[in-house]
């Protein structure tokens, strides 16, 4: 699991955002410091964001916390 214990972790909970997410999500990613960590909140599995994070030089894990719930922890490929 990624290290969400730190400063540098910054959270967006998706189910928060009216439309579409794509947009904020990569904002914040490119807020992200180089040795920091996104927790995604959504309430589905984002699989279609996977290609783009590994297109982009990210690398995530995600935990899905309830049925209605995941999180995923993107962070820059070392």
């Amino acid at each position: 699991m990624a290290d969400v214990s730190g400063e540098a972790t910054r959270t967006l909970d998706a189910r928060e955002i009216d439309g579409e997410p794509f947009g904020a999500i990569l904002a914040a990613l490119e807020d992200l410091p180089a040795d920091g960590t996104l927790e995604l909140v959504n309430s589905f599995e984002p699989e279609p964001l996977y290609d783009v994070l590994d297109d982009r030089g990210f690398v995530h894990e995600t935990e899905r916390v309830a049925d209605d719930e995941f999180h995923v922890y993107i962070s820059v490929a070392e």
